[in-house]
């Protein structure tokens, strides 16, 4: 018996990346899927994924377009979804955003974009869903932080970095809130992944080896293993896990920066 047959599953900014390989794993466990994509310019992109998951793994999938920081969109993306696979029971808020500007010249439109993708989608997306997950006595909500939430990991991102301890504490805060209601609310924390959003800077040999070496395990996470800490938080074996962040990450964060790693770069 797959660990999520038949439930369904929303997985926002799911159409690339490490938001590609947890509808991957979510459809591999047997959950109907809906991946959520943003900009439009995406779609060719998740109708792909779409045809893949469906024919591969006999679930039903469905791609929706919606600007997940903006409630009216939100609002209506999630009423679809009800309409066509039913009740959203596994929410996984993966879109993200991290526009690399200093401090000194960060314009005040990249520091609000970036709150409204990383933080505001959580509230609007959890808020939306959670009426139904409480009525049922039963959900999964998922956020994707980042190892960013509890280390300072590049100093030319703080709107980012901020944002994902944000996106942490406000997970820690609803676990509280609706677990009394059975729903469990979870983080998983990637470090750096190599996906086609890390391509350009993996170009770099120098960065590609610093960041192997500032890990203790001397390797690169993949988005696969992103998606089975999300298919164990969305399973009943992770049923007493509630506020948890999940480090993905290696032991990066447990480890003090060396004078070479990729913190002092």
């Amino acid at each position: 018996m797959k660990r999520l047959a038949d439930k369904v599953a929303l997985v926002t900014g799911g159409s690339r990346g490490i938001g590609l390989a947890i509808v991957e794993r979510l459809a591999e466990e047997g959950a109907h899927v809906a991946i959520n994509y943003y900009p439009s310019e995406s779609k060719h992109l998740a109708e792909e994924v779409k045809k893949k998951i469906e024919s591969v793994h006999n679930i039903k999938a469905m791609i929706i377009h919606a600007n997940v920081g903006v409630k009216e969109e939100v609002e209506q993306m999630v009423t679809d979804i009800e309409n066509s696979l039913g009740e959203v029971e596994i929410l996984v808020n993966n879109a993200g955003i991290a526009p690399f500007e200093s401090f000194l010249t960060l314009s005040e439109e990249s520091w609000d974009l970036t709150y409204q993708t990383n933080v505001k989608s959580i509230f609007l997306l959890s808020q939306r869903v959670a009426h139904n997950m409480v009525k049922k006595r039963a959900g999964k909500i998922i956020n994707i932080t980042s190892t960013a939430s509890v280390l300072v990991t590049s100093p030319v991102i703080p709107h980012y970095i901020s944002s994902k301890a944000a996106a942490t504490q406000l997970t820690k805060a609803l676990a509280i809130e609706l677990g009394r209601y059975q729903i469990n609310v979870n983080a998983v924390g990637p470090s750096t992944i190599q996906t086609d959003m890390t391509t350009e800077m993996f170009e770099d040999e120098e960065n590609h080896k610093r960041e192997i070496e500032a890990n203790p395990m001397k390797r690169i996470g993949t988005a696969k293993q992103i998606g089975d800490a999300v298919v164990f938080l969305a399973s009943d074996e992770a049923e007493q896990v509630n506020g948890h962040l999940l480090m993905v990450d290696g032991g990066l964060t447990v480890k003090a920066a060396q004078p070479d790693d990729h913190l002092e770069h």
